[in-house]
């Protein structure tokens, strides 16, 4: 279950030389006006810069977003791997949003990056994961539920919450699949 952190321009252009992808793993200290910032590596996960991040720009301190541009959508590929992907997301108290696609939709392939962009929003309190449908076993594409592409479904308890069927515009599956998340945060 490895995620792939795209860093925002604004982190990148502190180091050209890190990586746009992921950043190194180190620490880097700062002189003793700014704070420290430290890259953390999770080995098969990620890695992640960590902390506060400033630039100095004019004379003047401030604040640069440090938060990911889109986060790969994890893979699940078969039945015993949606199951861990569940009960690792049951013990943590998280929420799951599957993308059942097809590599041969259109549509599930223009809205994938849309929801990487989505997925960096609400991460890391909500993982996201895809699940080709004609790579894993029919069992678990009719357990689901999924009849058309793309369906996005949240998950939480092992248990199905809310779906979206996106067979319309991008931005406005984008949207759906943003209420469903927020919704669910409420209650």
């Amino acid at each position: 279950m490895s995620e792939i952190v795209n860093l925002s321009p604004s982190l990148r252009s502190l180091n050209p030389k890190i990586s746009p992808l992921v950043p190194p793993p180190r620490q880097l200290v700062s002189s003793s006006s700014l704070p420290r910032i430290k890259f953390l590596s999770f080995p098969g996960k990620i890695r992640l810069a960590t902390g506060r991040i400033r630039a100095i720009d004019a004379g003047k301190l401030q604040e640069i977003d440090d938060s990911p541009v889109s986060v790969e959508l994890g893979p699940i590929s078969s039945e015993r791997h949606f199951d861990e992907v569940m009960e690792e997301a049951q013990k943590v108290g998280e929420s799951v949003v599957i993308v059942w696609m097809a590599a041969w939709c259109r549509k599930c392939i223009y809205l994938r990056p849309k929801l990487e962009k989505l997925a960096a929003e609400f991460y890391p309190r909500v993982r996201f994961y895809h699940v080709d449908v004609n790579a894993v076993p029919y069992k678990l594409v009719s357990r689901a539920g999924v009849t058309k592409m793309p369906t996005i479904q949240l998950w939480r308890d092992s248990q199905k919450q809310a779906e979206v069927i996106g067979g319309h515009k991008a931005h406005f599956v984008v949207n759906e699949v943003r209420e469903m998340i927020e919704n669910d945060s409420i209650t």
